[in-house]
């Protein structure tokens, strides 16, 4: 059965975005050899990305004509972009799902057996969230505070415990925490 695992980059002060949408800049904080060899791994262990609309979007625009490993991996891995309305721009190996997410999360996690991986997706995620479909929240805390932006978990409708797996001091001062819900 596939492990759906949430991975987000988020600010100390809980942003997953800055005060405009996709501005990630303060990502690059970050992003290292030590970083992108986590992210080959990951993404090496998924058999699927799970997606918002507007993540979607945004990685659609970028990806398909990026360079090197890790693109490589996003544009070969299978997608599945989760939206109520609007259209999606075409990216590689990927099914637009307009209705029941949580029903159709609970297909996938059945016909897999690596992770459903989703990133960003704030919305998707507070849905997953309330259906208590995550197995696992990844989350690297980049040493950034913005002051304002996106929160992550703004539309988390009710409290969800969660059991430290691990928490790893990268190179580049970001900190890796891994969770599981406490169910």
């Amino acid at each position: 059965m596939s492990r759906v695992v949430m991975w987000n980059l988020v600010t100390v002060d809980g942003c997953f975005e800055g005060p405009a949408k996709w501005d990630l800049g303060w990502h690059q904080t970050v992003i290292d050899d030590e970083f992108e060899q986590f992210a080959i791994d990951q993404l090496r262990s998924a058999d699927r990305l799970l997606l918002g609309r507007r993540t979607y979007e945004g990685m659609a625009a970028y990806w398909p004509t990026a360079k090197g490993e890790v693109a490589e991996l996003m544009n070969g891995i299978e997608k599945f972009v989760f939206t109520r309305s609007g259209e999606v721009p075409s990216w590689a190996n990927t099914t637009v799902v307009r209705e029941d997410a949580a029903g159709t999360l609970l297909q996938l996690k059945r016909e897999g057996d690596g992770l459903s991986l989703v990133f960003g997706s704030a919305e998707l995620c507070a849905t997953l969230m309330e259906h208590d479909l995550f197995d696992e929240y990844r989350l690297l805390v980049v040493p950034v505070v913005l002051g304002c932006g996106s929160p992550l978990f703004e539309g988390v409708l009710s409290r969800h415990r969660l059991k430290l797996l691990e928490a790893r001091a990268m190179a580049s001062g970001g900190v890796m925490m891994r969770y599981e819900p406490l169910r």
